[in-house]
């Protein structure tokens, strides 16, 4: 396996980390006020980053192998994305933010043209944002065969029924398309039970029924909610590929979208780690810095281990995808998913104990960097279900 950076890979790394540094960083606190003065609207300064991210030509990299994006491969935009990772609103201003990314691969691979016109074109434009509605509150969602939604048809229609939450992006009033998953088929056979259909956010019959904040936090403007469907009903033409193929659809969704999540909390806990590096430097107790306190000097040295680890790791799984597809490279994506969060877990609440009761508030990016990391421990799959399928794809491999 090869990891050495291309040329073109080296330019736009170098222009990303400029970018962060004249335009993301110093406006992290400009978000925030503006932010807080209207809570559910993007602040202006998010349009006024996202024209220069445009105008620069850092827009829409996160697409592989396609007309629409930077036709970069999951290896060469690792290093991009976990740039982009340091900072909670650079996603955004990238045009690579989920769920959008997710949302916008799938309608590429599965999107019919009318639906890549309606849909997928505003959405690399930046001009609307999208949501993805599969888990519910019912079932156990890490099962997707449980989920209860159901799509049915009727005519030139189909009529969609039932309860989603922890629908991401729902909450903010950019939001004008949902992907929803759901079953058109309960008796058929197991993995070609689900569909999934694109169903505008105003279609009568789609109620937000509450917002869902994530540890004390809403996430505005962006926000989760649970969202219910009484009758609703959209064009037969706006089901996704075919009924039949949610399941089929989902797994093709999921493997960018979690090795995205895995690229840029490599980024989240680079910047912990620094955080926690120049605080130390800072400090004195007994005598000392805390950065000549020895056991500082192995929380240190523990998390650039750990960030290490997981980037290599992360890095391998891009190449599998690459290389022989997300299927094959399955349980590479497994492993880094199980990985990933938990080293960011490690490296921040390391970041936290140095920065002392600071690290609690929201003086800093810390405290909100733990939560953001300990719900990827269940979104897109909880460690238990990716756990599951390591094990019994190693077993498969041992021949009695």
């Amino acid at each position: 396996m090869d990891f050495a950076l291309s040329k073109e890979v080296k330019d736009l790394q170098n222009k990303i980390s400029q970018f962060m540094d004249d335009v993301i960083y110093p406006n992290e606190t400009v978000y925030e006020e503006q932010l807080n003065e209207q809570r559910w609207h993007s602040p202006p300064i998010m349009e006024k980053m996202k024209e220069k991210a445009k105008a620069a030509g850092l827009w829409n990299l996160f697409l592989p192998e396609s007309e629409y994006g930077a036709g970069l491969t999951n290896l060469e935009y690792a290093p991009l994305c976990e740039l982009m990772g340091r900072s909670s609103i650079a996603p955004e201003v990238f045009n690579c933010s989920a769920p959008d990314t997710g949302n916008m691969e799938t309608l590429v691979r599965y999107g019919s043209d009318d639906q890549k016109k309606k849909w997928l074109e505003p959405l690399l434009a930046g001009e609307i944002r999208s949501a993805f509605a599969m888990t519910e509150p019912q079932v156990a969602s890490s099962d997707a065969t449980n989920i209860e939604t159901k799509i049915t048809k009727d005519g030139n229609e189909y009529i969609i029924n039932g309860r989603k939450w922890w629908t991401s992006g729902i909450m903010d009033p950019r939001c004008e398309i949902m992907i929803v998953m759901g079953k058109n088929d309960p008796d058929g056979p197991k993995y070609t039970q689900q569909s999934m259909i694109l169903v505008p956010t105003e279609t009568p019959g789609v109620t937000i029924k509450r917002h869902l904040p994530v540890f004390g936090y809403d996430d505005a403007p962006h926000g989760h909610g649970e969202v219910e469907f009484d009758n609703v009903r959209v064009p037969a033409s706006n089901i996704l590929w075919d009924e039949g193929k949610g399941f089929a659809i989902s797994q093709g969704r999921l493997g960018p979208g979690r090795i995205h999540h895995c690229m840029r909390l490599i980024g989240l806990a680079e910047r912990s780690l620094e955080t926690m590096c120049e605080r130390v430097q800072d400090r004195s107790t007994f005598g000392k810095t805390l950065a000549e306190q020895g056991v500082i000097q192995e929380w240190i040295a523990d998390s650039r281990i750990d960030i290490d680890q997981a980037r290599l790791l992360t890095m391998k799984a891009a190449y599998m995808m690459d290389t022989v597809g997300n299927k094959e490279g399955r349980m590479d994506i497994a492993m880094i998913k199980v990985v990933a969060p938990n080293m960011a877990l490690r490296v921040i609440d390391r970041a936290i104990q140095a920065h002392g009761g600071g690290g609690v508030t929201d003086d800093f990016t810390l405290a909100k960097a733990w939560t953001k990391a300990r719900t990827l421990r269940l979104a897109d799959g909880p460690d238990e279900v990716h756990r599951r399928t390591i094990g019994r794809l190693e077993l498969k491999n041992i021949v009695k």
